[in-house]
């Protein structure tokens, strides 16, 4: 590619980081923090004594898997395009078992009444491994969006990830908020009603990705 070519893709890529690429990347972050919304009630409902320091982290690790993922679709398009298709039908199925997974343990868990550390009644926290394993099933349909972003150059990629990271946090703290004060009122039962949740959220992606 000569000088005058890259250039003119720099001046592209920096025309293009405006309101149409602001505006689409928050309608994305949106349209794909709905999953995480829900597991991050689910969170608030299973642990009502969680604390802003845990909602921060917790909101933070579904924010990032957010951002990678459509970073990771986007490079996979740009490289390799043909297996990245042959592995985006298992997508569906990877979500189902890994929210099905844990959500089956928090609702075994709320159906035991097995309690936090915490003595507060509530049910047993969530992990750093649960956690992880929460951000990459609610975030690994979006790989598919490296097809939506595909025309992107790298700084507007970026950019848009950094955006639907920015939207999933303020929707998951919210989330675990709301999920926290139901959890409250529901007292034991509130686990049960998490895991349901998750395990809810996990046939959701599979349908959809599916059908």
């Amino acid at each position: 590619m000569t000088a005058c070519g890259v250039l003119c893709l720099k001046q592209e890529g920096v025309l293009n980081l405006g309101f149409t690429l602001i505006f689409n990347s928050v309608l994305l972050g949106i349209g794909l923090a709905m999953d995480a919304f829900s597991v991050s009630l689910a969170n608030g409902l299973n642990e009502p004594c969680m604390r802003k320091p845990k909602m921060t982290v917790v909101a933070g690790v579904f924010a990032f898997f957010q951002a990678l993922m459509p970073l990771i679709g986007w490079i996979c398009i740009h490289t390799i395009a043909e297996r990245f298709q042959a592995f985006e039908k298992l997508i569906p199925w990877i979500a189902l078992v890994l929210l099905a997974f844990i959500g089956g343990k928090m609702l075994l868990e709320g159906i035991r009444g097995e309690d936090c550390d915490c003595g507060c009644g509530c049910g047993k926290g969530i992990g750093c491994g649960e956690l992880i394993v929460q951000g990459i099933a609610t975030s690994i349909d979006a790989l598919s969006v490296g097809f939506t972003i595909a025309h992107y150059v790298l700084s507007e990629a970026i950019a848009a990830a950094l955006i639907i990271a920015a939207v999933t946090f303020v929707i998951c703290f919210v989330g675990i908020a709301i999920g926290k004060k139901a959890g409250t009122k529901l007292s034991g039962k509130a686990g049960i009603f998490g895991g349901l949740i998750l395990i809810f959220i996990g046939i959701e992606i599979f349908i959809t990705g599916v059908f």
